[in-house]
């Protein structure tokens, strides 16, 4: 899959995640919290979500933190919590591995391994997810280029899965007045230059709550094939990232303005209610 700058606009490779195709004339949401901290957190965002529009959960299982004390996700403790919520609710879960030996753990309750931007080049990690058949969602490293993006997703692909979602979660730049910067550029090259679906992570992006809306409606506008939001009731009361966690009811006003975007677009939102988990 080599970049190539005046390349036409391949046709996309569909990726089908808990029933929702990604990268077809549908646009696909992803929402849940940073972390699953309790069945009542994940039971009541979870159900939030769904109730708003979203397609599919997202949820920290284990979580790559910058500093060792901080919370690192419930680990195998949550896995009880993720079995319940996701038949209550019939919804898939796209969620975090960290290691080789979690993929095994998660396998049965997850739809789509999240490569974090931490582990874009952990390519034994990459590997191991190829030789496997759910679909694997691959974000950008913090200063990787797109070149850089691309060449690990094939990592995944030349082991026999195709099914790699490409996701654009902001760079580190000289900016400070936001967590990182989106690049929106890389989103409409790798919609142009490669075959794979990409959505944008406008939580990690921007890291400021009030920001979110606005680069999630950029991310539609531009090309993107879908979002994957944080979400979390008490965004003050959050283990993880509280500070870019909408609230359910900031949630829900995106999703209204963010049809009407789509509709602007001739791009629907897939409809939750057709698809089963």
């Amino acid at each position: 899959m080599e970049i190539q700058t005046m390349q036409t606009s391949p046709s996309t490779q569909i990726v089908n995640v808990g029933g929702f195709d990604i990268g077809g004339p549908e646009f696909t949401v992803i929402a849940g919290p940073c972390s699953i901290e309790s069945h009542a957190q994940f039971l009541e965002t979870a159900s939030g979500v769904k109730a708003s529009g979203a397609h599919l959960l997202r949820g920290g299982i284990w979580k790559m933190r910058t500093s060792s004390t901080a919370f690192q996700g419930l680990g195998t403790s949550s896995f009880d919590i993720v079995k319940s919520v996701c038949k209550q609710l019939n919804m898939s879960l796209i969620s975090e591995v960290t290691d080789i030996r979690q993929i095994e753990e998660v396998y049965d309750l997850v739809e789509c391994f999240q490569v974090g931007s931490r582990s874009m080049q952990n390519y034994e990690l990459l590997k191991e997810l190829g030789r496997q058949k759910k679909p694997v969602l691959l974000k950008r490293g913090l200063a990787a280029y797109i070149e850089e993006w691309v060449k690990a997703s094939e990592y995944v692909t030349k082991g026999g899965n195709n099914n790699v979602i490409l996701c654009e979660r902001g760079i580190r730049t000289f900016e400070t007045a936001t967590r990182n910067t989106l690049d929106l550029n890389a989103v409409a090259f790798a919609k142009k230059n490669t075959n794979l679906p990409v959505i944008v992570d406008p939580s990690h992006a921007v890291g400021i709550r009030a920001l979110v809306p606005d680069l999630a409606y950029a991310a539609a506008a531009v090309g993107a094939d879908g979002i994957i939001v944080e979400v979390h009731p008490r965004p003050s009361e959050a283990l993880s990232d509280g500070m870019q966690a909408l609230t359910l009811q900031d949630f829900e006003m995106m999703m209204r303005k963010l049809e009407k975007i789509l509709v602007a677009i001739d791009r629907p939102l897939h409809k939750v209610t057709a698809h089963a988990h």
